[in-house]
């Protein structure tokens, strides 16, 4: 293809960090774009087949929030599942796509998805618990991608 690629790092593997590769790359793709990422340590976790993803405010202050809880509240244990479940919710409410049919967009868009080999090793990561359409290479695969790409991001 010699049309324009966007090339994205995904090093997170929290709700709230799994959006922003799938949303860039799908759109990119749409609008026809030829686009890679490249997960990477906690990013990973978006690529399993099983998703928990979890979003938790501690070290997010801009995470807006019902009614203020002081940090040491959120520190107790269930309070991470509790709102992590309230964003889910809401995102269904507002009909935000899950993190599942963003990577199903993304997927039937041909955008290609790459684990990074070395962090599958050092995690001990069973490449059973991955989705199928995944990829696995290194850095020097990366770049071959990235640079002749447009637009590199790293999430």
């Amino acid at each position: 293809m010699d049309g324009k690629k966007l090339a994205i790092i995904a090093t997170k593997g929290s709700l709230d960090w799994a959006y922003p590769p799938f949303i860039l790359a799908s759109t990119a793709a749409a609008l026809g774009y030829e686009t890679e990422i490249f997960f990477t340590f906690y990013g990973l976790e978006v690529l399993k087949k099983k998703l928990n993803l979890q979003v938790t405010s501690l070290g997010n202050p801009a995470m807006p929030m019902p009614m203020p809880i002081p940090v040491i509240m959120q520190t107790l244990p269930g309070m991470q599942a509790m709102m992590s479940s309230m964003m889910k919710k809401t995102m269904k409410k507002k009909g935000v796509a899950s993190v599942e049919e963003l990577r199903d967009l993304c997927i039937e868009a041909e955008v290609r998805m790459v684990a990074c080999q070395m962090t599958v090793d050092l995690f001990e990561f069973d490449t059973k618990d991955f989705i199928d359409e995944v990829e696995y290479g290194g850095a020097a695969t990366f770049f071959e991608f990235a640079g002749q790409s447009d637009i590199c991001l790293y999430i």
